[in-house]
């Protein structure tokens, strides 16, 4: 784990340098959440909708829109792929996002349409964790997790 400015980067993930983080499963699908510096940016989460499985989406395409007190946004598809499973913990508590992004908060597991062009649109350890601390020294963030 790499600590910067409050905020927690696991070194195991892989991100997409924006808002997401990626853990590779070994059915070929990739489970995906939001970063601890995106959770802070967006402050309380407090709805939470994820489309559902089958949906397919290209790089860039909304998987699903957070909605915070200060902020709605949609959740970018990091590479082309199809929703397999979404978290129903998510949707029933969407302030779980403040919580737990990295375990309990998962928003998705997502199936990329080519896996080596998922990869390549995905960064990991040195190069992201560079990457993802100076996005936190643009914004100037001071991670804060909610407590429930």
């Amino acid at each position: 784990m790499s600590p910067y400015r409050g905020c927690e980067l696991p070194e195991d993930l892989w991100y997409d340098l924006d808002y997401l983080w990626a853990r590779p499963n070994t059915d070929g699908t990739f489970t995906l959440g939001l970063t601890d510096p995106a959770q802070t940016m967006a402050g309380r989460v407090v709805a939470a909708t994820l489309r559902k499985p089958g949906t397919h989406r290209a790089a860039g395409r909304h998987l699903g829109t957070l909605e915070s007190g200060k902020w709605v946004g949609g959740i970018p598809a990091p590479f082309d792929g199809t929703i397999d499973v979404v978290n129903p913990a998510v949707t029933a508590r969407p302030g779980l996002v403040n919580v737990a992004p990295y375990t309990d908060a998962w928003l998705m597991r997502f199936r990329p349409d080519e896996i080596v062009t998922a990869y390549g649109r995905l960064r990991h350890g040195p190069e992201a964790i560079a990457a993802l601390t100076a996005w936190i020294d643009k914004y100037k963030l001071q991670c804060m997790r909610c407590s429930e």
